[in-house]
């Protein structure tokens, strides 16, 4: 395994070895020991399967506040992703920048989000599915969220975004009273 920084501090893309012979192919998607530069203890407590039919389709930009901030680990199992995340740590110097890497099932890789980031994803393909793993339970008190087509962030989705949910068109734009969050 090999983590590989991004522009975003603690934003990390995680490349995996995929050990394959005739049989198929086998892989570490995580292992405490080989983790512990990145942050000694790492513990995930919920695992997450996200189905998305519809190439084009839009998930996030969602995070938790503090008592329950999470970090998360992302893998593509079926398909191909534009997954996203932006940071919105408070006084952070990349505080609204955004980071976007593609993830496909093909590929041995995945990403390491960590607390203080929103997340969301574009399926470029149909039929993905993202495997989540989370170090703190969903919390709906402490959840919250980003427009997707928020000017102020102006995320370059590479599909028109179509079958946004309810929940997620509703976030409100950002405005001046957003001032992050503690991570």
């Amino acid at each position: 395994m090999k983590l590989l920084p991004t522009p975003l501090a603690g934003l990390q893309i995680v490349q995996t070895v995929s050990n394959a012979d005739a049989r198929g192919s086998f892989e570490r998607l995580f292992c405490e020991q080989e983790w512990a530069p990145l942050r000694a203890g790492l513990r995930f407590v919920q695992v997450n399967l996200s189905t998305t039919a519809e190439r084009g389709s839009v998930r996030g930009m969602h995070f938790q506040r503090e008592p329950a901030a999470e970090a998360k680990l992302i893998r593509c199992v079926r398909g191909h992703a534009f997954d996203v995340a932006i940071d919105v740590r408070v006084g952070s110097p990349t505080f609204l920048k955004w980071h976007a890497i593609e993830l496909r099932a093909a590929e041995p890789r995945a990403i390491f989000i960590p607390e203080g980031f929103a997340h969301g994803f574009q399926a470029l393909s149909d039929d993905v599915q993202l495997l989540y793993f989370h170090t703190t339970p969903w919390t709906p008190a402490c959840e919250g969220g980003l427009r997707h087509d928020d000017p102020r962030l102006a995320i370059d989705w590479p599909l028109p975004p179509i079958h946004v949910s309810d929940r997620d068109r509703a976030h409100p734009l950002l405005d001046d009273t957003f001032v992050g969050v503690q991570a």
